[in-house]
């Protein structure tokens, strides 16, 4: 059957995170997402020791890695160290006293669209003495990116949220799903809310369909992925509630002229935060993957924002992070004119907004899936 894309014949957009080393680039604001991600070590661990099959590779056998929307900064080094590790470990139990040169070698390969920073990604690669092999693959992870059953893992962190392109029908002013004067849709209609889930959904159809004929039999997927919890109404999310404030600053500029109100209407954020029970329908309807694994990532104490007193404080962090990865979207639409007043002005309205941010209900969670042996 053919998909929406297959008939629009269009390429999906491209949100890079911000680029560089500067102080609002996402290398120095993705703590956030490091130390979520670093909380599911262990989890990712257990899964590779209990459920990857490597009984029938042979010695001579590369073993091949990949993370999807790997962006720039350190981030992804740290989540292919530890799943090598792992990968490591369940090499020498199987065959105690295997000699460290005995081990496959590793090939990994870091993924994102062809807008990314790979030269800021690949000028900190970790040194030369390293244990694998790195190569870049630009790309959307909505299609097919290696050859079939290449590959042995797959890591994808904070990305499955983001939306190949924007539905149309919320930026067209004849559609019910219109979504005038708002930039997402947690407050929306319910036909905004249907166009972003349908979206998504149709997204995680053709993710689940590529990665199904890139994995081989008895390989691992790992998802870490920020979520609504099921049953939770989407105005409720953490992340949703700090897109309402972006929104409403958004607002004001248009009042005060500093945009137009039409550029306003016609700006929409493409995130969807599923709900693990959305995850698993996706996945029981591909068909290809059973679910090994899903846990409750902890929020851990972060060295950074929980040790923050003052509101204020907290709302700077916060604003760092959205501008880290909002800034690509809103300079293209609206131009760079207006990021830092936005900002400034984003900061100052979650100061007021802490408290609700910090009761609100975005959970993180990591699922591993496992390459089902098709016969």
């Amino acid at each position: 059957m053919e998909t929406k894309r297959e008939m629009r014949n269009v390429s999906e957009e491209a949100y890079p995170m911000k680029s560089g080393d500067d102080l609002h680039s996402y290398s120095n604001n993705s703590d956030f997402q490091r130390e979520i991600a670093s909380s599911a070590n262990q989890l990712v661990s257990e899964a590779i020791a209990e459920h990857l099959e490597i009984e029938n590779l042979s010695p001579s056998t590369t073993i091949r890695v990949a993370d999807l929307g790997c962006s720039v900064g350190p981030n992804t080094f740290f989540a292919v160290q530890n799943i090598l590790e792992a990968i490591q470990l369940k090499y020498c139990q199987k065959s105690q006293g295997l000699l460290n040169s005995q081990i496959p070698e590793f090939q990994v390969f870091f993924n994102d669209h062809s807008s990314n920073d790979f030269n800021t990604l690949f000028l900190s690669l970790p040194p030369a003495d390293r244990r694998y092999h790195a190569a870049g693959v630009p790309g959307s992870f909505y299609s097919r990116l290696f050859p079939t059953h290449s590959l042995h893992i797959v890591h994808v962190s904070f990305a499955i949220h983001w939306l190949s392109w924007l539905p149309k029908e919320v930026v067209d002013r004849t559609s019910p799903a219109w979504n005038k004067g708002r930039i997402h849709y947690s407050r929306a209609s319910d036909e905004v809310v249907e166009a972003y889930s349908g979206q998504w959904a149709e997204d995680m159809t053709l993710f689940l369909q590529a990665r199904a004929q890139e994995i081989a039999d008895g390989g691992l997927m790992i998802l870490i992925f920020p979520a609504r919890p099921d049953e939770t109404p989407h105005s409720q999310v953490s992340i949703n509630v700090s897109l309402n404030v972006l929104e409403a600053c958004l607002i004001d500029m248009a009042k005060k002229g500093i945009v137009s109100q039409e550029k306003v209407d016609l700006f929409n954020v493409p995130m969807y935060y599923m709900s693990p029970q959305e995850l698993g329908d996706a996945v029981e309807r591909n068909g290809c993957f059973s679910i090994e694994k899903m846990g409750i990532l902890h929020h851990p104490t972060s060295s950074h924002y929980q040790s923050l007193t003052s509101s204020r404080d907290k709302a700077q962090v916060i604003a760092s992070h959205f501008r880290a990865v909002m800034e690509g979207l809103i300079k293209a639409h609206f131009g760079d004119e207006i990021l830092d007043q936005l900002f400034d002005s984003f900061s100052r309205k979650l100061e007021d907004e802490i408290s609700v941010l910090d009761s609100a209900k975005t959970l993180n969670y990591c699922t591993v899936l496992k390459r089902k042996t098709m016969i």
